[in-house]
This record gives structure tokens, C-alpha cells and sequence, in this order.
């Protein structure tokens, strides 16, 4: 009597021990895709790609150089630069402690603040913008008392443009860091605390190395987003040049005297916004 081949010895269902069925429609594993899903994910694809494609038909690549290098586009892009940085570095600031704060401590109304925290993502641009002049404007509720006792205006002025980005950015990297602390085992906290270090120097030396691509991968995602934010910026710091004009700024400017200038900028945002796809690849995409 002939022993059963060893395709057929594991062809068996684990649970019911009798023959393994195949799932219906497959073939070898994988199948083709049907027709009525593919074609409107084609569409779906051309959609999002096609505008793009566009842009890079339509640069002015001969005149690029000239293009950037120009005092108002270069000045644009020194702001934008200069100002997502202290937008980022304020949010690591405060997002950082926020992040361990709803994700290490029990407190009462813990999920209303993290939607609290969580609301610039999906609040209007430039609604926030409005609600940054009612806080902090001269005759806002915070913003008054700053001007009276200490002559401190941000409406209107760069240190306006960094306020404006960290308020859409931070979000970014408060969810990113929360989601990295909750993925960490806590016990390694809990042993450097019954070794006799206090909260805040576990929180240095064992917390922080623990979430330390969770933090890098939300300040990517923090400053990127303060590079191109728009709305709460003209709505909260204006569009003076040199001063709060930033690059989103300077190509809706520019859209309407100069489209090639226009098209130069929006390049340059294309390509940090491909740098950032890059720089968070290991961390959003995992081999099929």
C-alpha cells in the first residue's frame, strides 16, 4: 500500500480534517482582477497621477534656474523652509509631552482631547486661520493680553506664519508619536522607575530612544505639512513678501502674473512631498 503523495498529505482542512477546498475564484493563489473593479481603479489611478504627469510636461525647464533663483521666489522659499522648521521644532516641543500625556495617563475626558487635538486635521484651513486671529489676534481673547503687557503681536508677521503651520502641523506628529507609544511595551518604563529613576529620566533614557522612528517619522510628516500649508497662514499672516509670503503663497500669487513661476514653485513641493513618500516608505509599506 502506496504512502499519499505529500501534496496530497497537506491539501487537508487544519479544522474539519477532511480535503482542503479552494477558494472560489482563485487560481494558484492569485487571480485576475475582475473587470468591474479594475477598470474604475485605472480610472482612479489616471485621476490622480494624470495632474501630475501635466505638471511635469508643462515646466519651464530651460528657464527653471532662472526661475529660482529669482529674488521673489527665493525669497519664498527661504521663508518656507525657514518657517516649517520652527513650526516643526514647536510642535516637537508640545507635541511630544502631549503624545505621552494621552497615551500613558488615565484622566478623565482623555478622548475628548485627543478629538480636541485631533480637530485641526480635518477642520477648514482657513476656518483656523480665523480662529487663530479671535485667540491670539490684537483684540483676541490671549492675543490683547499679550500686546498690553508685552508689546507681543503675531498676527500679520513671520513668528504669525510659524504659529499658523505648527497649529495644522502638530496634530501630525501628536498621532504619530501616541500611535509609536502605544505600540511600546510600557514595562521597560516600569523596571527604570523600580530601579529608582523618576518618571521624566525613564521618559528620557528609556521612552525616548523606544519612539525615536516614531518622532522622526511625525516631524517628517509635521514639516512637510507646515511647508505647504495655505489657508491659515493668509488668513492669520497675510501674504506680505518677505515676511510671510511662503511658497503655497507664492504660487497662488504668482498663478496670476506668471504661471511659469508658478509651475517652478509647485515643482519644488512636488519634490518634498516625494522626499517624504520616500523618507516614510520602510515605515508605511511592507513587501507583498
Amino acid at each position: 500500500m502506496t504512502s499519499p503523495s505529500p501534496e496530497k498529505a497537506g491539501a487537508t482542512d487544519t479544522l474539519t480534517g477532511g480535503p482542503r477546498r479552494r477558494a472560489p475564484g482563485r487560481r494558484g493563489g492569485r487571480g485576475g482582477a475582475p473587470v468591474p473593479l479594475l477598470l474604475p481603479a485605472l480610472v482612479g489611478l489616471a485621476f490622480l497621477v494624470l495632474p501630475l504627469v501635466a505638471l511635469l510636461i508643462r515646466a519651464p525647464w530651460r528657464s527653471m534656474p532662472d526661475l529660482l533663483t529669482s529674488t521673489e521666489v527665493w525669497q519664498a522659499l527661504q521663508l518656507s523652509l525657514l518657517c516649517a522648521t520652527a513650526a516643526t521644532g514647536v510642535s516637537l516641543l508640545l507635541g511630544v509631552p502631549l503624545a505621552w500625556l494621552l497615551a500613558r495617563v488615565e484622566f478623565p475626558g482623555r478622548g475628548l482631547v485627543r478629538a480636541l487635538v485631533t480637530l485641526p486635521l480635518v477642520l477648514p484651513p482657513v476656518v483656523g486661520g480665523v480662529a487663530l486671529l479671535m485667540a491670539l489676534g490684537r483684540n483676541g481673547v490671549i492675543g490683547k493680553w499679550l500686546d498690553s503687557w508685552f508689546g507681543v503681536t503675531l498676527p500679520f508677521t513671520t513668528a504669525g506664519v510659524v504659529v499658523a503651520e505648527a497649529f495644522v502641523a502638530m496634530p501630525f506628529l501628536v498621532i504619530s508619536v501616541e500611535g509609536t507609544l502605544r505600540a511600546a511595551d510600557p514595562r521597560y518604563e516600569e523596571a527604570a522607575t523600580t530601579l529608582g529613576a523618576s518618571r521624566f529620566t525613564a521618559f528620557r533614557r528609556v521612552t525616548l530612544p523606544l519612539i525615536a522612528p516614531g518622532i522622526a517619522a511625525g516631524a517628517v510628516l509635521a514639516w512637510a505639512r507646515a511647508l505647504g500649508e495655505f489657508g491659515a497662514t493668509i488668513t492669520f499672516a497675510g501674504n506680505f513678501p518677505g515676511r510671510t509670503q511662503t511658497m503655497p503663497l507664492a504660487v497662488y500669487l504668482a498663478l496670476q502674473s506668471d504661471p511659469e513661476a508658478a509651475v517652478a514653485l509647485s515643482l519644488v513641493l512636488l519634490a518634498v512631498s516625494v522626499l517624504v513618500l520616500a523618507g516614510l516608505r520602510d515605515r508605511w509599506m511592507t513587501a507583498s
